[in-house]
């Protein structure tokens, strides 16, 4: 019986916490609705003064280095390896297998 009063105590705080929480929500909207902002003046900043351009660079032009050329190396032709024949095994022929029919009903 004192687990029925548990689950009426927790739904009941359950319900309580569920409103209070929703009205905060509601009070705190009306409170930042109700707040004015001042403006500000918007500053005025100096005027910068003109960066000068700088000339663009020229790179020397860098020629391309030369690899030697290697010589092929020659592989050695490897053997053609014979492979060995492997007869067919033979297998016993199976007889069929008669099903039998099965009756049909009227």
């Amino acid at each position: 019986m004192s687990y029925n009063h548990n689950q009426s105590f927790f739904l009941l705080l359950l319900v309580t916490l569920s409103i209070t929480s929703c009205y905060v929500i509601h009070a705190e909207s009306r409170h930042l609705l109700e707040i004015t902002i001042p403006e500000l003046s918007k500053p005025e900043l100096p005027q910068l003064p003109e960066i000068p351009t700088l000339p663009k660079l020229e790179f020397p032009e860098i020629s391309k280095p030369e690899l030697p050329t290697l010589p092929k190396p020659e592989l050695p032709t490897l053997p053609k390896l014979e492979m060995p024949v492997i007869p067919k095994p033979e297998l016993p022929t199976l007889p069929k297998l008669e099903i039998p029919q099965v009756p049909k009903k009227p």
